[in-house]
């Protein structure tokens, strides 16, 4: 919840109010917001991130071999066994929610003449979270000395502290972006999660209300439970979608694989429109 007392659960209204204008008009104003958020959220973060590596090119070499060595050392061996097999998956679904058959509710929603092809769009989000962000931020917590710092803290306080090394007014943007990210996260996950419950109870518009409100009360109890509860919680349920959709991917493997030599040999044979 937030810091100052008694405000935690106005600012859920508020916010439910926010997600509550936007879901209920469906996928179509779902898709234009998040479609206009997400760039411009991305594009700030990946331009100020760019600033400052630009500022520190003769650090990002000594930044890159940190990186490298402290990956590689017996300690890091030994944690990272357990870390990649806990934390770090945790981190990484929340990064790019890859793995847990989210996103995948969302690309079967588009208009397209081959499956295979939305699939390899989809491809592309993990790699500008991870690869790309993830990549830049880390280079940034190193150059900036924020990664051994005990005043920088950790988390998006660490990365806040970081950029606030050499952009001083920027933590205000950083604020402004995690919150349009939080947000447009609640809008797509209400997408998700509406899918779900109308293949369990139905399609009539009475129950799909009845997922909305509880969805918009949850939006409000969020404002006021602790992070680490929401956090702690949310680590549960996405590990329980995990463990049947990577099932489920190994059991359609050949399936996607037969799918994927078709589509690619259309395209080597030139048998797709070209549009100039």
């Amino acid at each position: 919840g937030l810091e100052i007392p008694g405000f935690g659960w106005i600012f859920g209204i508020v916010l439910a109010a926010m997600v509550g204008v936007v879901i209920i008009g469906g996928i179509k104003r779902i898709g234009n917001v998040t479609e206009k958020i997400i760039p411009l959220m991305c594009g700030i973060y990946v331009l100020a991130g760019l600033v400052i590596l630009l500022l520190s090119l003769d650090k990002i070499p000594g930044a890159i071999n940190v990186i490298i060595t402290e990956a590689f050392t017996f300690q890091a061996g030994v944690g990272g066994f357990v870390g990649v097999a806990v934390q770090g998956i945790k981190r990484a679904v929340f990064s790019n929610e890859a793995g847990i058959g989210s996103a995948a509710i969302a690309h079967s929603a588009a208009k397209t003449d081959e499956p295979v092809r939305e699939g390899i769009v989809a491809l592309l989000e993990p790699f500008i979270d991870t690869v790309v962000i993830c990549t830049m931020t880390a280079l940034v917590v190193v150059v900036s000395g924020a990664y051994d710092n005990p005043a920088a803290g950790s988390g998006v306080a660490m990365t806040n502290w970081a950029f606030e090394q050499t952009i001083s007014w920027f933590p205000l943007v950083l604020g402004i972006s995690v919150f349009l990210f939080a947000y447009s996260t609640m809008i797509s996950w209400s997408y998700y999660g509406e899918k779900c419950w109308a293949f369990l109870f139905g399609r009539e518009p009475g129950t799909i209300l009845v997922y909305r409100a509880i969805f918009l009360v949850f939006v409000v109890l969020g404002s006021i439970a602790s992070l680490g509860n929401v956090i702690d919680f949310s680590d549960l349920m996405i590990l329980s979608m995990a463990f049947p959709n990577i099932l489920g991917g190994i059991i359609l493997a050949p399936v996607v694989r037969k799918r994927l030599d078709t589509y690619w040999g259309k395209l080597q044979r030139g048998e797709f429109k070209v549009y100039k």
